[in-house]
C-alpha cells in the first residue's frame, strides 16, 4: 500500500514530538540558571564550567551512540535517552551541592547527545521514506519547544520561586510529549535501522574521529560553528542588550524573542526553500547573512540595531542545522552520530566559550566571535557533499 499524505503528516507529528521534547527540556533547566547560580553560590567562571560540562557530556556520547543504535535501534535509543532527560530535572532540583549539579548536568549532556542522533535519524528516514522535505519543520518544533519551556518557566516563577515545583510540572509535560511520539515514531518498520545501514565506503564507518571521511569532518566543523551561533543567541543576547547597549529590563528579553520568532518562521517555510533553491545555497547564504548582519549590528551599536542583527541570525541560521543533519545522514549512520555529537557539543559548550571570551575582554568581542562563527559555517560547507534537492542529483564541492 502506497503511503499517503495523511501517513506522512502523522509520522511527521510524532517525530516532531521528540524535537519539541528536547527543546523544552533544554530551555527548562537553562531558564533557571539564575536560581541555580544563587543556590550553589556560583560565580561566572563556575557557571561557565557548568555549561561546559554539559557540552563535555555531549562529546562523550559520540562513541556510545553507534553501539547503542545497533543494540536498541533509533526508537529504543530515543525512549531511553528521553527518560534519562526527564529524570535529570528532579535530580538537578534535589542536588545539594555544586559537584552534584556538575554530575547531573554531565549526564544531561550525554542523554542530549544520544537523543539528538536518534531523533535526527528518524527525521532523515522520514524524508527518505516519503520523498518529502520535513527536517526544517522538525527543527522548528525544537525552537517551539524551547519557547514553550521559557514560557512555562516565566509563568511558574510568577506563582512560586520553587525550582522543584517548576521541574515537576515540566517533567510531567515531557512525559506527555514522549507518549505523543509513540504511535508512529516507534514503529520500527518506518526506521531504516541506522545502526545496520551499510556505509557508502569503509571510510564512513565512523567509530572515531580518525576514521571519519573528509565530508563528515567538514560537516562536523560546520555544525559546531552553527550551533555555537544558535546557543550564544539564546544565552547571551539579553545580557548583551543590558550591558553593552543600555537596554531596559523590559527590552532585554526581546533579543531572544526577535531571534526565536524569525528562526521558527523561517524553519516553518524552510522545507519549501530547500526544494526550490537547494540545501547548499541555503546553508551558505544563510550563514553569511547571519554573520554579516550581526557584525554590522555590533559595529553600529545600540539596542535596535542589535535586535535587527539578532533577527538576521535567526533568519539566516534557521535552515542551516536541518540541512547539515540531512547531509550527515546521507554520509551514513556513523557520520550522523559524529555530526550530531559535535553539534550538541557546540550548542551546549559554545555559550560557555563566549562567556570566557567576554570575561577576558567584553561582551561585544564575545558576540563578534559569534558573528565569525556563523561565517565559518559557509567556509566549511564548501567541502561538503550536498544532494541537490532541486534536481535530485548529488554534487560535491571542489576546494578552491
Amino acid at each position: 500500500m502506497l503511503p499517503t499524505l495523511g501517513d506522512f503528516r502523522r509520522d511527521q507529528l510524532a517525530t516532531a514530538a521528540l524535537f519539541c521534547f528536547l527543546g523544552f527540556q533544554y530551555a527548562t533547566w537553562a531558564s533557571r540558571l539564575p536560581a541555580l547560580k544563587s543556590r550553589f553560590g556560583m560565580d561566572e567562571t563556575q557557571l561557565g564550567l557548568l555549561l561546559m560540562i554539559c557540552g563535555v557530556g555531549a562529546a562523550v556520547s559520540f562513541p556510545l551512540v553507534a553501539p547503542l543504535m545497533r543494540r536498541l535501534g533509533s526508537r529504543g535509543l530515543a525512549v531511553w535517552s528521553a527518560l534519562v532527560l526527564v529524570s535529570v530535572l528532579p535530580a538537578l532540583a534535589a542536588a545539594g551541592s555544586y559537584p552534584l549539579a556538575l554530575a547531573v548536568v554531565f549526564v544531561d549532556g550525554v542523554a542530549v547527545g544520544c537523543l539528538n542522533v536518534a531523533m535526527n535519524a528518524r527525521g532523515a528516514a522520514l524524508e527518505e521514506h516519503y520523498g518529502r522535505g520535513a527536517m526544517a519543520q522538525l527543527h522548528a518544533t525544537f525552537s517551539g519547544g524551547a519557547f514553550g519551556g521559557a514560557l512555562l518557566a516565566s509563568g511558574t516563577n510568577a506563582v512560586t520561586h520553587s525550582v522543584t515545583a517548576h521541574f515537576a510540572v515540566a517533567a510531567a509535560l515531557l512525559l506527555l510529549l514522549l507518549a505523543a511520539s509513540r504511535p508512529r515514531v516507534l514503529a520500527e518498520s518506518r526506521d531504516r535501522a541506522p545502526g545496520k545501514q551499510p556505509a557508502k565506503d569503509g571510510k564512513k564507518r565512523l567509530g572515531s574521529l580518525a576514521g571519519a571521511s573528509r565530508a563528515a569532518l567538514w560537516l562536523g566543523c560546520a555544525m559546531v560553528f552553527g550551533t555555537v551561533t544558535e546557543g550564544a543567541m539564546n544565552d547571551w543576547s539579553a545580557l548583551y542588550l543590558t550591558e553593552e547597549t543600555g537596554a531596559s529590563g523590559r527590552l532585554a528579553p526581546l533579543g531572544i524573542a526577535f531571534f526565536s520568532v524569525m528562526m521558527v518562521l523561517a524553519r516553518l517555510l524552510g522545507d519549501g526553500w530547500r526544494s526550490r533553491w537547494g540545501d547548499a545555497l541555503l546553508v551558505r547564504a544563510g550563514s553569511v547573512l547571519a554573520g554579516t548582519g550581526l557584525a554590522l549590528a555590533l559595529l553600529t551599536g545600540g539596542t535596535w540595531p542589535a535586535l535587527i542583527g539578532f533577527a538576521c541570525v535567526g533568519l539566516g541560521m534557521a535552515t542551516v542545522t536541518p540541512c547539515l543533519y540531512v547531509a550527515a545522514a546521507a554520509e551514513g549512520p556513523g557520520a550522523l552520530a559524529l555530526v550530531a555529537a559535535m553539534g550538541t557539543t557546540g550548542l551546549l559548550a559554545g555559550p560557555a566559550l563566549i562567556g570566557f571570551v567576554a570575561g577576558a575582554t567584553d561582551l561585544t568581542v564575545g558576540m563578534a566571535v559569534v558573528a565569525a562563527s556563523a561565517v565559518l559555517v559557509a567556509v566549511c560547507s564548501r567541502w561538503v557533499t550536498w544532494k541537490d534537492r532541486t534536481a535530485g542529483a548529488e554534487s560535491e564541492a571542489v576546494p578552491h
